[in-house]
């Protein structure tokens, strides 16, 4: 069965929300994954998104934040100064779901710019919520299509969410863990708290140790448990094509 990247990120992004009780979801992957988690691992999880809505219950896959789908059926719509101060700042978020274009090994994130500030070569849609989500979730979940030197980078472009380490050395108390889990096509990068590194906890199926090195931008530690992904089952690639995403909004 041919499985596509869009595929094989949500199933496995998915299974790594198994417990999680509130999931503030970024849209793109995130929202593909978690919506699959609602039907597998995480049947009670609460959706939260940047517009305000709690417990989102979508008759169809959002395209955007605002997307009418999402009020729906919803649990409760929320001003966006209550979303953030209440629920966001009042650490009610289990995990916050984000994508980004680059990351570094503690985690901090960058959607803003890849190449020189004044003139980039790529100039990304910026934050959002993300920082807020970043310094406010008790752990932070990324999921990226790339994965390679310029996207795991030893230094960030533009760091446009600062990671809990980089926090700390800026005399500010994180909240959270800050990312804990990364997922991207050649495996899961994982650390436990703040002042740890991301360190390569599975590799994908057929991609080796070094294939996952040579694509990031440094030194990668290696669990001594390493593990290899279980490929997404037909069941997971069922569901995503038939339940969650039927009308192709991210799958592709």
């Amino acid at each position: 069965m041919s499985i596509t990247s869009s595929e094989l990120l949500a199933s496995v992004a998915s299974r790594e929300l198994a417990g999680a009780n509130t999931v503030f979801a970024g849209i793109g992957l995130p929202t593909l994954a978690v919506s699959l988690a609602q039907l597998t691992v995480a049947p009670e999880v609460e959706i939260v998104y940047e517009s305000g809505v709690c417990g989102a219950h979508p008759a169809t896959l959002p395209e955007t934040i605002a997307d009418a789908v999402l009020i729906t059926d919803s649990e409760a719509v929320l001003p966006m100064t209550a979303l953030f101060g209440y629920v966001l700042q009042g650490g009610r978020i289990d995990v916050g779901f984000l994508g980004a274009a680059q990351i570094d090994r503690f985690g901090s994130l960058n959607s803003s710019v890849i190449g020189d500030w004044h003139s980039p070569d790529v100039r990304l849609p910026g934050s959002g919520g993300a920082m807020e989500v970043m310094a406010n979730s008790r752990e932070v979940f990324v999921v990226m299509r790339r994965h390679d030197p310029r996207s795991f980078t030893a230094e960030l472009d533009f760091c446009t969410s600062p990671g809990p380490d980089r926090a700390l050395a800026d005399g500010i108390r994180p909240r959270g863990k800050g990312v804990t889990r990364v997922i991207t096509e050649l495996g899961i990068l994982a650390r436990d708290d703040v002042g740890e590194e991301l360190r390569l906890v599975a590799t994908q199926p057929g991609v080796t140790v070094d294939q996952v090195r040579e694509a990031t931008g440094w030194d990668l530690q290696v669990a001594d448990d390493l593990t290899e992904v279980v490929p997404p089952t037909e069941a997971e690639l069922r569901m995503l094509r038939d339940e969650v995403d039927p009308a192709r909004v991210y799958l592709r």
